[in-house]
């Protein structure tokens, strides 16, 4: 598929999520997408949806039921779609959390609209540009490199399973879009304490001395440029090696980690709420999909997020010296934190089933209840 047809590919593939949305009765008011049109790379690319709802459902259980049956929906229409459809939606927040400003800064800059008031979205989109460089920003950029750098990426591990076509394309692809590219929109935002909007836009904007062979080479490889797609996955992911260790000599050191304010503790807690709202709308799919769509990696990948929300359901907890806090730590215990297989899904299913008054108290608390 041509690059030039892809943005009318991803608006349409937006407009009908919306419209599945709302025929099970989500009630979603805005519907977002993480990355920039530019970013997204037609029919390597999937969307990656965020769900504004203007207040929290009367049992997230059940909507998650409805958010499954949604997304399954969608995902049957086009075969196609089992790739660009990959997962349900990431995090689902009430409006109230973006207008007080607890959705993380860095996040909500890389989001663009499908549905929805723009005129609010331009409002969230502006003041999380102007807000102040904080500790969350270091937080969110570092943790990209870190999960890719050091050898942590493996191009292996980025599943083909739902690619429909040329899967050396596919494989280029993954080297240059989920590994070289994010770490240099990570590396681009912590030179220079602003948060890029985009991969494309920090391939484009951020070229230190030397670095720009590099920028233009894997770009050439976003827009599929004849001389850019000669090199073998591997070869790739050497030069993507190389590029990024030299792009890494540009960006300062972290510094000594500090205390996190009330306001930043409030963030953490509604983007851990955030992912959680959702993550029942998830198994659901994963465990079960449409006829010839694969999630077991999908399930595999679950952990990592898992692992990362109970970190930070333990660190909120603290002493639990506050209602809040003692809830933290209550939903903490609920979260698996090993290796997740489709059993770990199951029983975390029943559990959540067994524990809801727990799980509901959890997703619906509002951020002026949460005091730390």
């Amino acid at each position: 598929m041509a690059v030039t047809e892809a943005p009318s590919l991803y608006l349409g593939l937006g407009a009908l999520y919306k419209r599945e949305l709302d025929a099970h009765g989500v009630g979603a008011v805005m519907l977002t997408h993480k990355w920039q049109p530019a970013d997204l790379l037609a029919p390597h690319s999937d969307i990656d949806v965020r769900v504004l709802l203007s207040q929290g459902p009367a049992d997230w259980e059940e909507w998650n039921h409805r958010l499954a049956a949604a997304h399954t929906a969608a995902v049957g229409r086009e075969i196609s779609h089992r790739r660009l459809l990959e997962h349900p939606p990431g995090f689902a927040f009430i409006v109230a959390e973006v207008d007080r400003r607890l959705v993380s800064a860095p996040e909500l800059a890389t989001w663009s609209l499908i549905s929805g008031s723009a005129r609010d979205f331009q409002r969230w989109k502006s003041r999380a540009q102007m807000a102040p460089w904080c500790e969350v920003d270091e937080r969110f950029y570092r943790g990209i490199l870190q999960g890719r750098l050091g050898g942590r990426y493996q191009l292996a591990a980025d599943s083909a399973d739902n690619v429909m076509e040329d899967i050396g394309a596919y494989r280029r692809h993954c080297v240059a879009w989920h590994y070289l590219a994010p770490c240099w929109f990570a590396a681009a935002a912590l030179a220079t304490r602003t948060r890029c909007p985009g991969k494309t836009a920090a391939l484009t904007q951020w070229r230190p001395d030397g670095l720009d062979r590099y920028a233009e080479l894997f770009l050439g490889h976003a827009v599929d440029r004849p001389d850019a797609c000669l090199r073998s996955p591997r070869h790739l992911l050497r030069t993507a090696h190389v590029a990024l260790e030299a792009a890494m000599r540009r960006v300062p050191d972290a510094g000594r980690p500090v205390g996190q304010g009330e306001e930043h503790a409030r963030t953490n807690w509604v983007m851990t709420a955030g992912m959680l709202r959702v993550r029942v709308a998830r198994w659901l799919y994963y465990l079960d999909p449409p006829p010839g769509a694969t999630t077991g990696y999908l399930i595999r990948r679950e952990a990592k997020e898992l692992r990362a929300a109970a970190q930070t359901l333990n660190a909120l907890a603290g002493d639990e010296a506050t209602s809040a806090q003692r809830l933290a730590a209550r939903m903490a215990a609920l979260i698996p934190t090993g290796p997740t297989t489709a059993g770990t899904l199951r029983a975390t299913l029943s559990l959540w089933h067994r524990q809801k008054p727990t799980v509901e108290d959890f997703l619906s608390l509002t951020p002026a209840d949460v005091h730390l």
